[in-house]
């Protein structure tokens, strides 16, 4: 009897190996989300953004959520990075090193990020204080209902930032053929 209810117990001192993977793949993903936002190379920065969202999939994965897992792949690390590479290929920004990607405010910039990791990380743990997310039990969420929160609720917003990802995408190739077209002429005067 005491041997199931051991067995059964959940502690901070005895983490399962789903613990375990789930905070070194969440180490890793902060690792590549700093990298990404203190990199001073715009496509490194954006290959970084890939392992951070990557392994943000695979902490889904690790909670048993497969479903958002493969959403998190497919729009995020599939579509978002994609077209971040092409706006950043459109509008021919710098591939190395660009001295107009650090502003100078580190020390500003660093202290707000902390300000608001700790006050996230309170938030959240102080929400989820007493819950407990069994992995090995049943899933409670399927897609049929995830599917159906989505397309009920969120298929507006959803509809509206693809738009808006497309405008930019429509002003990224206009205003990288504009300045193509005034430095064909400015040849074409000297």
């Amino acid at each position: 009897m005491s041997s199931t209810l051991a067995a059964g117990a959940h502690g901070f001192l005895s983490p399962s190996g789903i613990e375990i993977a789930f905070l070194l793949v969440g180490v890793v993903t902060l690792g590549a989300a700093v990298l990404t936002v203190t990199t001073r190379q715009l496509v490194h920065a954006a290959l970084w953004l890939v392992v951070a969202l990557g392994g943000l999939a695979v902490e889904y994965l690790l909670l048993t959520a497969e479903f958002i897992a493969w959403v998190q792949v497919l729009i995020y690390v599939g579509s978002v990075v994609v077209l971040l590479l092409f706006g950043l290929m459109l509008t021919k920004a710098p591939i190395g090193r660009s001295p107009d990607a650090d502003s100078g405010n580190r020390p500003a910039a660093l202290a707000v990020a902390g300000a608001a990791a700790v006050a996230l990380v309170w938030v959240v743990a102080d929400a989820f204080r007493t819950s407990w997310i069994g992995v090995r039990g049943q899933v409670r969420g399927s897609t049929e209902v995830t599917g159906e929160m989505l397309f009920r609720y969120w298929v507006l917003p959803f509809e509206a930032l693809s738009v808006l990802l497309l405008a930019a995408l429509v002003g990224a190739i206009v205003l990288s053929r504009r300045r193509a077209a005034g430095d064909g002429k400015e040849k074409e005067e000297n």
